[in-house]
């Protein structure tokens, strides 16, 4: 293994489905330096705290306002010392003691701010959101840190995969943020592949990215999450197009009710899997007085409860029948479309990840559009893109991907409309759709997929359907994802429902990009 990456004890060897993580050395001479903020987001005028281990006396720390071009702001040598890393850090914290405290300045701009880590011989980062004093742009961008904390497995397990349960191998339901980012989240590797695929046909499906991962020492999950992943190109994309935006988290709108009612607009970008109740009751309110989201992001499924302090986070997902102490009720933690909780995920956004999910990748649609294919181009925000009905929009990038969120849908003479009874609290217009599922095909054993194959639909199955049958697993693997307009209250939201939009703009698909403009800048409706 590379770097401070170790085995799990059920580890298989496969990038794929064996288990390897970043865990810092119980041995307090191997060189070594590692860090976390005690709060996800600040305002200026708040106290920075970030504590850290290391096997020297001092390291420097390098604060950086990330962007086109980083900013240093803050320099300085900390003093630091080795502390032990409990094993089961990914679930209580790190317990480390804070290296530095200071106020953050009143001129800081609102962003993400790298925190830069160095000792002779190892050198880690963590970050933080620099939310503004009050609001300055008219744009909210909504960072979508619940499924950060989901994905994060730095000391060895996340919602995913873990060192958790009596056998030792099962994944966490409750998961820190006191702990450092795994490496990929921070900052993405040069030459590291974005996760849809070219898969062959009649071939066992591989996931590149993966394979880069455990080749390179780099979390096997840096492309499903972090601020690397998605949400740091469309910032910098912004950037190059002069768009002004104020950097927000789920944290903290979960923490406030008013988070939002100063912004106009709002915008989530990338893999927003995670949401507890009160965020989507703030986000509900703002839209039904008047807010108006765009959203370019996919995979809106996982129920999840926040502690008081904001710092941990709690999904039982598939387990949630058997051990979420709130199973009977409706802060049950598992998917939004659970008959136990009652507030369908379309509600909200106007379509769901239940509906959606996998393309592009495994052998879940990976030989599909690639983008969305349009039904409806006379639509406001497909303005100047010169495509037209039929057409694929962002085919070229492969921005319809990974996880996408759908609608169970019907078509009239020619055009899709949203299903009775699917939910929906006002109107959608389904301007493009492609297809999507939650199950692997294989024509036998060689092109058989061990990591999604058919536990995701079954799993999905049993939790809507109370049983999996082939008529049940039918129904949650025969999905969809949509670009669509859903009109709630007084707001709206426009749903690009796909993780991958953003790859669209990293390679400067001229239509993508056009679409993004209508939609942050333009007049809707």
């Amino acid at each position: 293994m590379q770097g401070f990456f170790v085995t799990g004890p059920y580890d298989d060897g496969d990038p794929v489905t064996g288990h390897h993580y970043e865990m810092a050395s119980d041995d307090p001479n191997r060189p070594q330096v590692w860090g976390y903020t005690g709060a996800l987001s600040y305002k200026p005028g708040d106290t920075l705290r970030l504590h850290a281990m290391s096997s020297a006396a001092k390291a420097q720390i390098t604060i950086a306002r990330d962007g086109l071009t980083p900013k240093i702001v803050f320099e300085t040598k900390a003093k630091t010392r080795f502390a032990p890393t409990p094993s089961d850090c990914s679930v209580k914290g790190c317990g480390w003691p804070v290296a530095l405290e200071t106020r953050i300045p009143d001129d800081w701009p609102t962003g993400v701010y790298t925190v830069t880590l160095t000792v002779p011989g190892h050198q880690s980062q963590a970050l933080f959101v620099l939310r503004p004093a009050k609001p300055l742009a008219k744009l909210a961008f909504v960072l979508a840190t619940g499924t950060w904390a989901a994905y994060n497995d730095w000391g060895g397990s996340n919602h995913y995969q873990g060192l958790c349960g009596p056998t030792g191998g099962d994944f966490a339901a409750e998961v820190s943020l006191l702990r450092p980012w795994a490496t990929g989240f921070v900052r993405w590797p040069a030459d590291a592949p974005r996760i849809p695929p070219a898969t062959p046909l009649l071939t066992r499906p591989r996931y590149p990215h993966m394979d880069y991962a455990r080749a390179n020492g780099i979390s096997k999950k840096y492309a499903s999450s972090g601020w690397a992943a998605f949400e740091r190109p469309f910032a910098l994309w912004c950037e190059t197009q002069g768009i002004s935006i104020d950097y927000l988290t789920q944290h903290d709108l979960h923490a406030d009710p008013h988070l939002l009612d100063a912004y106009p607009r709002a915008v989530i970008v990338g893999h927003d899997e995670y949401w507890t109740w009160e965020m989507r009751d703030h986000l509900d309110s703002w839209l039904d007085n008047g807010g108006q989201l765009a959203r370019f992001g996919g995979n809106f499924f996982w129920q999840t409860r926040l502690s008081d302090d904001l710092l941990t986070q709690i999904c039982h997902k598939y387990r949630a029948a058997e051990e979420d102490p709130l199973a009977q009720t409706d802060r049950i933690t598992s998917y939004w479309d659970h008959p136990q909780i009652k507030r369908p995920a379309v509600a909200t956004m106007g379509l769901t990840g239940s509906m959606g999910v996998y393309a592009g990748w495994s052998r879940c649609v990976s030989h599909g559009a690639g983008g969305f294919t349009l039904y409806r181009p006379d639509h406001w925000a497909m303005l100047g893109t010169g495509l037209g009905y039929g057409d694929v929009l962002g085919a070229a990038s492969k921005i319809f991907g990974y996880e996408v969120d759908g609608i169970d849908y019907e078509i009239r003479k020619g055009l899709p409309f949203a299903a009775h009874d699917t939910g929906l609290e006002g109107e959608l217009t389904i301007i493009g759709l492609s297809l999507a599922t939650t199950l692997a095909h294989h024509t036998g054993r060689h092109d058989e997929d061990h990591f999604i194959g058919h536990l995701d639909a079954e799993g999905l199955a049993l939790s809507l359907h109370g049983e999996v049958t082939p008529e049940t697993v039918g129904l949650v693997s025969r999905g969809n994802g949509c670009l669509a307009e859903y009109r709630r209250g007084k707001g709206a939201v426009l749903n690009a429902g796909s993780c991958e939009w953003v790859a669209g703009l990293i390679a400067r698909e001229r239509p993508v990009e056009v679409v993004t403009r209508n939609v942050l800048l333009g007049t809707w409706g």
